[in-house]
Parts: C-alpha cells; sequence; structure tokens
C-alpha cells in the first residue's frame, strides 16, 4: 500500500495530486502534516490522519471535522518535525512505499530537512513539490525490502529536451544505466557530493536502471508519466 504524506509549503496544482491519486492501483493512506491539510483537502482529499504540532494550520476549524482519534497533536518543542512523525505514522501503519506532497517554497531548512529523509534508512520513494517530481530509487540488494522504495528501475514519458538531473544518495558505490538521455549514464563514476545536473530527454522516453546504490532523480514539472 502506498502512504503519502501531504506536509506544509508549496505542493503541486490540485490536478497533478487528483492525477496522482487517481494513477495508484488500491488504495492509499494520508498522513497529513499540520498546515499538509489544507493542500490535501484543496485537491478534495480526507487524511486518514493529521498529525504535528498544529502551529501553522491557518484554519482549526479543519480539524473539527475529524474525529479525535485522527487527529495526533505534538508538542511544539519535540524532537521530530511534523513531516518525520507522519512518514513514521504510514511506516507504523505497513505502507510499503512512501510518498511526500509539498515541502516547495517557504523556509529553506524545512526543504532540507526533508532532503535528508532520502539520506536515511527508511526513505521516501518520491516527493512531488510545486516545480519538480523527485524519485528515490535503490538497486537491487538484500537490505531493500521494507525500506519503502525498493525500485532499482524507472520508465519516464516525458516531453523532448525535458530535463533529468540524477544525484548520488546514502551509501556507494553507485552505478546506474540509461536510455534516452542526451549524455548517457552508463560507465559513469560518481561519489558523494557529485551530481548530473541539465541532462536532457532526447525524445521523451527515459529509461533509468539502477545496479548499485541509490541515486535521486529529478524532472522539473511538467509531470512525467511513469511506469
Amino acid at each position: 500500500m502506498t502512504g503519502i504524506v501531504f506536509t506544509g509549503g508549496k505542493g503541486p496544482p490540485t490536478e497533478i495530486i487528483r492525477s496522482l491519486i487517481d494513477g495508484l492501483s488500491g488504495k492509499c493512506l494520508i498522513a497529513a502534516a499540520d498546515s499538509g491539510l489544507a493542500l490535501a483537502e484543496a485537491a478534495g482529499l480526507r487524511a486518514d490522519w493529521i498529525i504535528g504540532d498544529m502551529d501553522s494550520i491557518e484554519n482549526p476549524a479543519l480539524l473539527d471535522a475529524y474525529p479525535a482519534e485522527q487527529v495526533l497533536r505534538y508538542p511544539k518543542d519535540k524532537d521530530y518535525t511534523d513531516t518525520e512523525l507522519a512518514f513514521s505514522l504510514l511506516r507504523e501503519k505497513n505502507c510499503d512505499e512512501i510518498w511526500i506532497v509539498g515541502g516547495g517554497g517557504g523556509r529553506v531548512d524545512h526543504l532540507f530537512g526533508i532532503r535528508s529523509l532520502c539520506e536515511r534508512e527508511f526513505f521516501p520513494a518520491r516527493w512531488i513539490l510545486d516545480s519538480a517530481d523527485i524519485y528515490c530509487m535503490q538497486g537491487p540488494c538484500r537490505e531493500t525490502a521494507g525500506r519503502g522504495a525498493a525500485h532499482a528501475s524507472l520508465d519516464l514519458s516525458l516531453s523532448g529536451n525535458a530535463l533529468v538531473s540524477v544525484l548520488p544518495l546514502g551509501e556507494g558505490p553507485w552505478k546506474i544505466l540509461s536510455s534516452g538521455l542526451k549524455w548517457p549514464l552508463d560507465g559513469l563514476t560518481w561519489d558523494r557530493g557529485f551530481a548530473g545536473l541539465s541532462n536532457e530527454a532526447l525524445t521523451g522516453d527515459v529509461t533509468l536502471h539502477i545496479t548499485q546504490g541509490r541515486f535521486m532523480v529529478i524532472i522539473p514539472f511538467s509531470l512525467p508519466q511513469a511506469n
């Protein structure tokens, strides 16, 4: 089952959110991290849980529409961000893949805080902001099971000349194969801190296959269609 964390900050347009939800096979679970509730409700979605210190919800009356057991309140002074709490909750609910929606604009420390989740043992499979669609992909290994993003391959249908950026994550070594990119990734030597920025989709169809390590794949909107 896919879990989706709606978090504060800017997210994609509501029609893109709806297309993402409609494209999922089966039920998904939604956890709204504090003001992420407004982003979910703007797309016509009802959260299964709202979690956080509730200090940034502009309209607290939104919470009145939810049963008390679905509103999980935490003190403002805590060890984890609201997004981390929502992510952990969906892991506890046995979601085998977790996406984050929102987090764009606003405070840069919060932006980097979500980015740091992609480096952890358990990490989001996808992060959809207002300006980009981001995938976190893990190559096949025995330790992958249960980490929320076991996908080693990604097929994308993009517009011609769409930008594709690739960055290594976690522990190396890293190896990735590609087809459909202007500058192939096969055989490249990666190291921590390296980045392959602003590659281009030649005709639109792009395939990425990771043989070792973990990578972040960033595609600026318009939204790619992954198969």
